[in-house]
């Protein structure tokens, strides 16, 4: 019965809200064939459908509250309002849309008390997403109150939430936090800042390994974690919660406590480490398993991990029914479910001991006494060695198949530990792979090698940073000295990930929704019937090995990437400017680096940049220059060269400071500056001393001061015009404007441009950095008639990816790599 509600509970956890009417239809079905297949199931049937019933009621009554009340019918007017709100989650830094600032945003879950539209005043209790702005956001703590005025909208993704509400001012603080989220805001509060003594990436993946605090969790490390698989060590999970119990009652054990004390110590320290590390889907998931396991164990039950998950899942979406929504939820439901199921029987293959306990019997049983289900009696064997199965005992022949079965087993038999750290990883990915394709329309192949490489650190980087969270408020420089540890633990983690996401193929695309769980069940159930048989295991092995080698080998000796002779890429780093200019063996001069340093970062590990003597940035827009921590990744950056006309805003200071923490000199451009590094010629056209013209568009000063280069080489030369407008390109007009064979088209092809600039240069190829889909409608229709017209071939990085220039005798060519 436990197996079939879990069945049902992870279906229900494992999709987006599904309508009652699909579920009462699912659930109708699945009685009347039961019942009339098995009248013995009823009773496990009726029980599925009740707790189908109840979860469905329960999502379908808090979607309708939501959808249907006051807050609701506020946001779709759109109206400003001033309400009191109580946080019910932590504020988190929202990273911006690619454009031309970059504003620090805030987003947090929260709850609305009171709502006032002019002079009528309401009391709800709604639950909303507040956006903010401002730093007086960040040290807001769960369960305070908040006055605070601002508009709603309309939710822009499914769930169950009735509004965003969006806010400018700084909120005003009614009531500080209650005493439990206080403390456990001094604990979070001590951990990280005692882990600021680390390295910049493990300094940000403790606190989130730990207690789930991301405030400092390095983006690209991020990146890296998701590609290898480990995205969940960086949040809390039930493996730290198991940690944390596991060694508690370690510690009751010492002490020599018993059982009943054990396990309410052990419940003690789970419910306390939640709270610590906030009750996200995972920890409540693990919260709710662990105290069940804490009853069994405090009661001398037996423990049955499956009935443990079916009530919690069951439990928490009929009272928190939004995890039925949260694909961090299904992941962990999942994942447990896999470990719990496929686990044992995948181990039990391994080791060897694929006897039942009821087959088993040992030297002290009696030769003639009849087995439990009717078999002849047998002769007495070795103690711990399975006796074979009454459809074999039967005859010389079934004797001799069960030994030699039993001998094939034994030479191939694995240890047990080595057993357990295959199976656990192995069976969580195959649990989750559905979910997976779900979201994001991938499969990892490098998921169960990275797991089992980074799980041995988990457990001291857990247990030293949660003690360190303990002692930091009241001893910092003894927290100081356990992070070291643990930094060296998280440390391993960062390593392997780095390397997981580099290896080739780390990850197959497959196609996402109900198709691909469809070909992903198709795909199962060809691998589960091929494996059954030695022969055509020994072929499905060979087959795979050889395409293996075909897509690692053969692959880039037919489409290698970068092409040979290669001498400048534009990256595809979606909405914003990112391009290399060959320098020498493995040296890049770096010209913009895009909106995202991960996407700048990969782009240059492809190239194989490993030092960057120079980086120009034509101005500082955030679609240019907030993928610049990728540059500096691993790499050496030896000067950047800024423009002369930099607006006083705060990417201009934030850009400063870093530069000067990390000791890079910052040099500002000046025309006719020239640099040669390897085969490239890079020289300074403009901005000049005159200030920048101002435009009708907001940030049309910075894109008119943006530096313009001329770039040669012995094959031909480019223009690249950063992000000019009109009045900057009638300005390069008047002047001595050189000609170019390659032209990177300035600010994203937007419709701002002279005709007459254009045709100046004179190029043959123009290149085009845009985002796919982007909402500024670039390129413009106009600017790409223009290029047609004027004769030049367009590239496009929304279409073409990453688009790289090659020297050739003859000139110049461009290769694109694709999409």
């Amino acid at each position: 019965m436990a197996a079939w509600i879990a069945a049902v509970a992870l279906l229900v956890c494992s999709v987006p809200v599904v309508t009652l009417t699909g579920l009462v239809c699912v659930g109708g079905s699945l009685a009347a064939w039961r019942l009339i297949r098995d009248p013995a199931h009823r009773n496990t049937t009726v029980a599925v459908l009740v707790c189908v019933a109840a979860v469905s009621g329960s999502i379908a009554l808090r979607l309708h509250a939501v959808t249907t009340g006051t807050v609701a019918a506020l946001a779709a007017e759109g109206a400003t309002v001033t309400a009191e709100i109580t946080l019910t989650g932590d504020p988190k830094v929202r990273h911006p849309k690619p454009g031309l600032f970059h504003r620090d945003g805030i987003v947090v879950d929260a709850a609305v008390r009171t709502v006032q539209v002019g002079s009528t005043r309401l009391a709800v209790h709604t639950p909303i997403v507040v956006f903010g702005n401002g730093s007086a956001w960040r040290p807001l703590l769960p369960s305070q109150r908040l006055m605070v005025r601002g508009r709603l909208a309309v939710p822009t993704s499914p769930g169950l939430v009735a509004a965003f509400l969006l806010v400018r001012d700084p909120p005003k603080i009614l009531t500080p936090p209650s005493s439990a989220h206080t403390v456990a805001g001094a604990f979070r509060a001590g951990l990280r800042e005692a882990a600021g003594i680390l390295p910049p990436d493990q300094r940000g993946l403790l606190p989130a390994l730990v207690v789930g605090d991301v405030s400092r969790l390095d983006r690209q490390v991020d990146a890296d974690l998701e590609e290898a698989g480990l995205s969940h060590l960086n949040a809390v999970s039930g493996a730290n919660l198991a940690i944390v119990a596991g060694a508690a009652l370690a510690l009751c054990r010492l002490a020599g406590l018993p059982l009943a004390p054990r396990a309410a110590f052990a419940a003690l320290a789970m419910i306390a480490f939640a709270v610590v590390a906030r009750p996200s889907p995972s920890v409540l998931r693990a919260l709710l398993m662990g105290l069940v396991a804490a009853l069994a164990l405090g009661t001398g039950r037996a423990k049955d991990g499956v009935a443990a998950l079916s009530a919690a899942v069951l439990l928490l979406i009929l009272f928190v029914p939004e995890l039925a929504h949260s694909f961090g939820f299904a992941l962990s439901v999942t994942a447990t479910a896999g470990i719990l199921l496929l686990g044992p029987r995948w181990r039990a293959r391994l080791t060897g001991d694929t006897a039942k306990p009821s087959d088993t019997r040992t030297s002290g049983d009696q030769a003639g006494e009849p087995t439990r289900h009717g078999a002849r009696p047998v002769q007495a064997v070795r103690r711990g060695e399975p006796v074979p199965v009454a459809g074999e005992r039967r005859g010389r022949h079934g004797w001799q198949r069960w030994q030699g079965r039993q001998g094939r087993e034994r030479r191939g038999r694995w240890p047990r530990w080595m057993a357990e750290a295959v199976v656990v990883p192995t069976a969580a990915q195959v649990a989750v792979t559905p979910v997976l394709v779900l979201m994001s329309g991938e499969i990892s192949l490098v998921a169960v090698p990275a797991n089992l490489l980074a799980g041995p650190a988990v457990a001291p980087a857990t247990l030293l940073g949660f003690v360190a969270a303990l002692v930091a408020p009241f001893w910092p420089e003894a927290a100081q000295v356990l992070v070291v540890p643990a930094g060296y633990a998280v440390g391993w983690i960062i390593m392997v990930s780095r390397w997981a996401s580099g290896v080739p193929l780390a990850g197959v695309s497959w196609p996402q929704g109900i198709t691909g769980i469809g070909l992903l069940a198709v795909v199962a159930v060809v691998a589960v019937v091929v494996l059954r048989r030695r022969a055509w295991r020994a072929v499905a092995l060979a087959v795979t090995g050889g395409a293996l080698v075909a897509v690692l080998a053969i692959k880039p000796i037919t489409a290698p990437w970068p092409p040979a002779g290669w001498v400048m890429v534009m990256c595809d780093v979606g909405q914003g400017d990112g391009l290399v200019i060959a320098a020498g063996p493995g040296q890049g001069v770096v010209v913009d680096a895009g909106p995202d340093p991960v996407v700048m970062d990969r782009c240059l590990r492809r190239l194989g940049v490993r030092d960057v003597p120079l980086v120009i940035l034509t101005h500082p827009h955030a679609d240019h220059i907030d993928g610049l921590a990728g540059v500096h990744r691993d790499r050496r950056v030896g000067a950047v060269v800024t423009s002369p006309h930099r607006p006083s805003a705060p990417q201009s200071a934030r850009l400063s400071a870093d530069l000067a923490r990390r000791r890079i000199p910052e040099q500002t451009a000046q025309p006719g500056t020239r640099w040669r590094l390897g085969p490239s010629e890079v020289t300074v056209v403009a901005p000049d001393a005159t200030p920048a013209e101002e435009g009708p568009g907001e940030g049309s000063a910075a894109n008119n001061a943006s530096i313009v280069l001329h770039v040669r080489w012995r094959s031909g030369s480019a223009l690249l015009s950063g992000d000019i407008e009109s009045e900057a390109q009638e300005r390069l007009l008047r002047g001595a404007l050189p000609q170019a064979d390659v032209f990177k088209v300035p600010h994203h092809g937007s419709p701002r441009q002279v005709p007459a600039f254009f045709a100046a240069v004179r190029a043959r190829a123009a290149l085009v950095s845009v985002g796919a889909d982007n909402d500024y409608g670039h390129p413009a229709p106009s600017t790409l008639g223009l290029l047609h017209r004027l004769g030049m071939r367009v590239h496009r990085t929304d279409r073409s990816g990453d688009v790289a220039v090659i020297a050739q005798e003859g000139g110049l060519a461009v290769v694109s790599r694709g999409s």
